[in-house]
């Protein structure tokens, strides 16, 4: 019995032709998958294939798009080759989103460097501290990842957070970090740590405007909660 190819299904469900005839649109995340990886197993077609993939992660492409190229593997019909495919649109994906916001944007309020920050670091395992370094208009002169760690925790230096704000000659900071694990209350350790930048800012005549606190689908900031 051979594969179930997309070209051997009818015209009207051939996932490529529809796509060119009536747009990108109004094809089903599923539709897309199947795009990609061409062809499903032996007993299902690559749409079906594609469909239990999506039901694994609760039709969730944040989740699918942490999945590794070991745990699509899993699948019947999806080897290194399709799993590469797979992650590589999503990633192109993010990027696209994280290029969307990252011209020159202006912060008006916590909620515009949530949608500044969400796509770099709202969906990764492990900890990330990243700082946004704005001039006196409150625009981005720079998004600038200070660490990156494991699980729980990230180290931060302060010092080389203040040397690069001198060397934009920023005027503003928000720092943010996610946590993986959900949770978005501050631990002690982020409060402390959020006064020890605030107090080496003031020296240097630069001022922290917020410490965000980011996962996949909130955020945390401790301006709003008039911790800074």
């Amino acid at each position: 019995m051979e594969k179930l190819t997309i070209k051997s299904w009818a015209l009207d469900d051939r996932p490529r032709e529809k796509l060119v005839s009536k747009g990108k649109a109004a094809l089903s995340d599923a539709e897309l998958i199947a795009i990609l990886i061409g062809s499903g197993n032996r007993q299902e077609s690559a749409v079906a294939l594609s469909k239990r993939i999506l039901q694994s992660v609760n039709n969730n492409l944040n989740k699918l798009s942490r999945l590794s190229v070991e745990e699509l593997q899993v699948f019947k019909g999806i080897g290194e080759a399709k799993a590469i495919s797979i992650i590589t649109a999503l990633e192109l994906g993010k990027r696209r989103q994280f290029e969307e916001v990252s011209i020159n944007p202006k912060i008006t309020s916590s909620n515009c460097a949530f949608k500044i920050m969400q796509p770099v670091i709202g969906d990764l395992a492990h900890e990330e501290f990243w700082v946004l370094y704005l001039n006196n208009a409150n625009k981005v002169l720079e998004k600038h990842q200070i660490s990156k760690g494991g699980l729980t925790a990230t180290l931060v230096d302060v010092r080389l957070l203040c040397k690069r704000a001198l060397e934009l000659s920023a005027i503003g900071m928000i720092v943010c970090h996610n946590h993986p694990s959900g949770k978005l209350q501050p631990s002690n350790s982020d409060k402390t740590l959020t006064q020890k930048i605030k107090q080496a800012a003031i020296t240097l005549d630069i001022t922290l405007l917020d410490h965000l606190i980011i996962t996949e689908k909130a955020y945390f900031s401790f301006a709003d909660e008039g911790l800074i």
